[in-house]
């Protein structure tokens, strides 16, 4: 920013816009005050500005460091998930598989026993028959 230089040698008058006259130091001086204001202002401006867009960065950064940390968890998730819906159907078609063992385990004895039963029957009929 360049400020502008007066020559306060001259002291020639300028009238103000309030009618009365200022001299050429007079309106150095308030040129100096306003750019001196106004050089505080944007500097302050700019720190804001500057702050803010830290602000604007250090969110972004923990925005995406959430999102990864997210991911992540929700992959680790997932993987716990399948493995334990896994186990839990290996689990239960070992049940199952145990259950049709017992069920043909309990058809073979049924069998032998109608076996035994309709032996039982037929020696009885022929007994009864003789007799």
């Amino acid at each position: 920013m360049e400020l502008a230089v007066v020559d306060v040698t001259n002291k020639r008058l300028k009238p103000s816009d309030n009618g009365t006259t200022q001299t050429d130091s007079e309106v150095a001086k308030t040129v100096e005050e306003e750019t001196a204001v106004a050089t505080l202002a944007s500097e302050q401006v700019e720190l804001e500005i500057a702050n803010i867009l830290e602000k604007i960065n250090r969110f972004t950064n923990l925005v995406s460091e959430l999102l990864e940390s997210g991911k992540s968890m929700l992959k680790e998730l997932s993987n716990e998930f399948e493995e334990r819906i896994i186990v839990i159907h290996k689990e239960q078609m070992e049940k199952w598989q145990e259950e049709i063992k017992e069920l043909r385990l309990l058809d073979t004895s049924n069998e032998e026993a109608d076996g035994l039963l309709l032996n039982a029957k037929y020696l009885l009929q022929n007994v009864r028959g003789e007799s």
